[in-house]
């Protein structure tokens, strides 16, 4: 399991967000509530790549899953040390090898628990997860335990292919959304086939989709240029995607 160059090249993206940075049970988060009447019991956790909430990138997507009647919660699962795009964003040098060392299970996932715990104590009963890169792996996990109901990865990072593929297909009954694309390291198209070979053709009872965007990179659903066309079609189809498959499963 690694990340790639990939990982931290982008676009960082224009906009005012809307939501509100909130502390939920010592953590902070970024949260975007509906402005009408929505499921107070479904909550969509949105599981950042390594620049975590801060990235007004992240804010805007969280914003737009809030403008379509779906709370989100973004986690801050790295305590404040998501990587600083104004420093690393791009930066071929930035040792993020380095940096995932000192970012590991036991730092990220006790604040990712605490929030959850949090939320289901305020009613929530239904958890959707929307994970970018770092973040797909934690929606993999929360699918592996049990706690979500539906799950949404965008170019998902540190997976084990086959393994984690095939722990989901006999562990998990949250139905699955993949939005891959053409140039992705993390998971490429071999990962691709495996996943439509193990969960396609109605095998997986709960549900699986998977969108393939080309002309498209790694980050492409988070960080992408818009001002190429096909990045910008692979962005918003895949949050579209997005949008549709926790309307239709959560």
């Amino acid at each position: 399991m690694s990340f790639c160059k990939d990982c931290i090249q982008g676009v960082r993206h224009e906009g005012k967000p809307s939501g509100t940075l909130e502390t939920i049970a010592g953590v902070a988060c970024y949260v975007a509530t509906p402005s009408v009447d929505y499921a107070k019991e479904k909550v969509i956790l949105f599981l950042p790549d390594a620049f975590g909430i801060e990235l007004i990138n992240a804010q805007l997507l969280a914003d737009d899953f809030a403008k379509n009647g779906l709370k989100v919660v973004a986690i801050d699962y790295f305590n404040g040390d998501g990587l600083p795009a104004d420093q690393v964003l791009n930066d071929k040098s930035f040792n993020l090898w380095g940096w995932l060392a000192n970012h590991g299970a036991e730092v990220t996932r006790p604040p990712l628990d605490k929030v959850i715990a949090a939320l289901k104590e305020e009613g929530v009963t239904r958890f959707g997860a929307t994970g970018y890169c770092f973040g797909g792996r934690y929606t993999f996990d929360l699918a592996f335990d049990d706690i979500i109901q539906c799950a949404v990865v965008s170019h998902p990072s540190l997976l084990k292919i086959p393994q984690d593929l095939e722990t989901y297909f006999a562990k998990s009954a949250a139905p699955l959304l993949i939005n891959s694309c053409e140039n992705d390291k993390m998971f490429n198209a071999e990962a691709q086939a495996k996943a439509d070979e193990i969960f396609g053709d109605g095998k997986f009872a709960a549900g699986y989709r998977r969108e393939y965007f080309p002309g498209c990179t790694h980050g492409f659903a988070v960080r992408g240029d818009l001002s190429d066309p096909l990045v910008k079609a692979g962005k918003e189809g895949s949050f579209l995607a997005s949008v549709e498959f926790f309307q239709e499963h959560l």
